[in-house]
């Protein structure tokens, strides 16, 4: 079996339902919250905080405890490496493993964020997280030497040593949240910069007002008096004017007149499907429109002829 030194302290597609076959939603509630529905906002920041965050987090962590094994080394030469990549690649591990806990804190009790008070949520889960992540490396570690024939100790006084880690945990602890502060603003950014580059449109529904970004709208289609919209989040609002004119005003924006009824979105459509006779079926994502024979232009537009 192999001895392992002991240390003397801690380290770190369906179709698109015809009118009149289910009920029509006459309100949105997420639209009403400003939000798509998504469980983590309005477009998923939050996830893209945390994956980033993560990422930020696996690099600079390792880093540090690759700076640590190489400190380990010089002070001690006779202790070899693997003893010091055990250490600090457990407590690597274990950052990593528990790095949601600041995270849900943050999106509880975010640093920017009113009522200010909230902010104490982060003591008790400063704590929770340290504790996890020295429980984490210490269970990994006596496992690692357990499995080697030899016995792991974290140091003396217990106490002392969890504080010192603590102190540590704490300290990354607060970068941790200030690095998910810093990538949220850096998102939002990128998406007001983003909004304000996309064409939108205004669809009147009813009383109601629906502003979208025109790439959105994978079809519309005509309702009697009226057209409806059918947008990629599956809503199908209705608006009062006539389908030419809502031809003529997408015309410049990609959209391609398909049949007596549907005007499409070239640029979301996925698919063309022969129907015999020269016609064809439009796919956009979940939704198909007919294309007629009679359109020869558009067939050739959304073919790229």
């Amino acid at each position: 079996m192999t001895e392992l030194p002991v240390p003397e302290h801690g380290s770190a597609a369906v179709r698109p339902k015809e009118r009149g076959d289910g009920k029509r939603r006459r309100g949105d509630v997420w639209l009403r919250r400003g939000m798509s529905g998504d469980a983590a906002g309005t477009n998923g920041n939050a996830r893209q905080v945390l994956a980033y965050g993560f990422v930020i987090a696996a690099v600079l962590v390792g880093a540090v405890n690759i700076i640590n094994i190489i400190t380990i080394q010089h002070d001690d030469p006779q202790l070899g490496l693997l003893a010091p990549v055990i250490w600090e690649g457990t407590s690597w591990v274990t950052i990593l493993l528990f790095l949601w806990i600041p995270w849900l804190a943050w999106r509880v009790a975010p640093p920017t964020a009113r009522p200010y008070w909230r902010l104490l949520l982060h003591l008790p889960a400063a704590l929770i997280f340290s504790l996890c992540h020295v429980g984490g490396f210490l269970l990994l570690r006596k496992l690692i030497y357990s499995l080697a024939g030899s016995h792991y100790g974290f140091g003396e006084p217990f106490a002392g040593q969890f504080l010192y880690e603590l102190r540590k945990d704490v300290f990354g602890y607060v970068l941790f949240a200030g690095a998910f502060t810093l990538l949220a603003h850096l998102l939002r950014r990128e998406d007001q910069g983003r909004a304000r580059d996309t064409p939108w449109f205004d669809i009147r529904d009813g009383a109601r007002l629906i502003r979208i970004p025109v790439d959105d709208i994978l079809a519309v289609t005509s309702a009697g008096n009226y057209v409806e919209f059918l947008l990629r989040d599956g809503r199908r609002p209705l608006m009062r004017t006539p389908l030419s004119a809502i031809e003529s005003e997408f015309a410049s924006r990609g959209f391609v007149r398909t049949h007596r009824s549907w005007v499409v979105n070239a640029g979301a459509v996925t698919g063309l499907t022969p129907e015999g006779s020269g016609d064809y079926t439009v796919e956009l994502g979940g939704v198909a429109a007919p294309l007629s024979r009679r359109y020869p232009q558009a067939l050739a537009q959304l073919r790229g002829d």
